[in-house]
C-alpha cells in the first residue's frame, strides 16, 4: 500500500490527482496528515478525488487513525486516512 504525505502547503488538486491514480493501480491508499492545515488539504482532495472516480460507479470509504511518527527525533501525532473502494 502506498502513503501520500500531506501537508498544509500540499495543493488538493494535485494530492486528488494522485489519490485516484493509486487507487486505480492498489484499490487502497494511506493518507498522511500532521497538524490541521494538513488535514485540510487532505479532506479537500478526497472530496475532489470522489469526484473523478463517482463518473465509474464508485465511492471511497475512509477510516481515520491516530499514529505516532517519529521527525527529526521527535515523536509527533499523526492523523492516517485508510482509503479504500467501497464495496
Amino acid at each position: 500500500m502506498q502513503t501520500l504525505k500531506v501537508s498544509s502547503k500540499s495543493n488538493p488538486n494535485s494530492v486528488a490527482g494522485a489519490l485516484a491514480g493509486i487507487m486505480k493501480a492498489d484499490s487502497e491508499v494511506e493518507i498522511q496528515t500532521i497538524g490541521a492545515g494538513a488535514l485540510n488539504q487532505a479532506v479537500k482532495a478526497i472530496a475532489i478525488a470522489r469526484g473523478f472516480v463517482a463518473p465509474l460507479g464508485k465511492d471511497f470509504v475512509c477510516t481515520p487513525s491516530f499514529a505516532e511518527i517519529d521527525i527529526n527525533g521527535q515523536t509527533r501525532t499523526a492523523i492516517k486516512f485508510y482509503v479504500t473502494y467501497q464495496d
